[in-house]
């Protein structure tokens, strides 16, 4: 009788996030947003490198995810079809809601102390800054890239997998299931969210209740990074169709 091949010994990575299952969530997002950090550089190396940053950002990001894969919890079912739609239905919300807000007078209450006026769309237009042609789609190209994989693979474990979940059991949060629903969750998560978007504050609440709702629906996370990664796609080709630099 064949004796049973003894398992390799769990590495330190895996110790590790067994004990803090939380990092295997938070950490490809955090390490998305060091190296969009990177960015801050694109003064001194010139725009017709930001390209090469994105592309670092991207790869770097989803690298991590690689590495915890094993530590993450199932990804669920994708509705390919419904999240294509919900993604379309999102990306629409986010432009109308913001124009409704702009057009009302809402500005975000402390966004001038906190974070310095806005640059006007016309500032960041990639067409406007002199550079050559493939150069201007390098940098546009490599930006809805790491917008439409990346950011909504990160973002959606830590948001929906993570923070959903540990807003309702702080100390076993592992324990609680994926789309459960709860007040506190769901409308402290929508709030928080502004702080990745000060400047559309009232587009990211209404939005976070859009893709909070749809999890507690579907409860998934991969239908989650789908219709997030579909919203980026189609709220970028219409900033490129109708230079919206606003969005950008």
């Amino acid at each position: 009788m064949t004796k049973a091949a003894t398992p390799p010994p769990a590495s330190r990575l895996d110790r590790h996030l067994r004990l803090y299952p939380e990092h295997a969530l938070i950490a490809p997002l955090f390490a998305y947003l060091i190296l969009l950090a990177l960015l801050s550089f694109r003064e001194p190396i010139g725009e017709q490198w930001v390209w090469v940053l994105n592309l670092i950002r991207g790869v770097g990001g989803m690298f991590v995810v690689w590495i915890v894969r094993k530590h993450l919890p199932a990804w669920g079912k994708p509705h390919v079809l419904l999240a294509f739609l919900a993604g379309v239905a999102c990306a629409a919300l986010w432009v109308v809601v913001h124009k409704v807000a702009l057009s009302a007078g809402i500005t975000h209450p402390f966004w001038p102390v906190l974070f310095g006026k806005a640059k006007p769309p016309e500032e960041i237009n990639p067409f406007g800054m002199g550079l050559p042609t493939w150069v201007v789609w390098a940098n546009i190209v490599t930006r809805i890239g790491v917008a439409t994989t990346t950011v909504a693979v990160v973002e959606e474990l830590f948001w929906r997998a993570f923070l959903l979940r540990v807003l309702i059991d702080w100390e076993r949060f592992h324990e609680v299931p994926i789309g459960k629903f709860t007040w506190r969750s769901f409308l402290v998560s929508s709030a928080v969210s502004i702080m990745e978007h000060p400047q559309h504050w009232v587009t990211s609440i209404t939005c976070w209740f859009a893709f909070n709702g749809l999890m507690y629906w579907k409860r998934s996370i991969l239908f989650l990074v789908l219709v997030h990664g579909f919203t980026n796609l189609v709220l970028y080709i219409y900033v490129v169709a109708y230079r919206d630099w606003i969005f950008w």
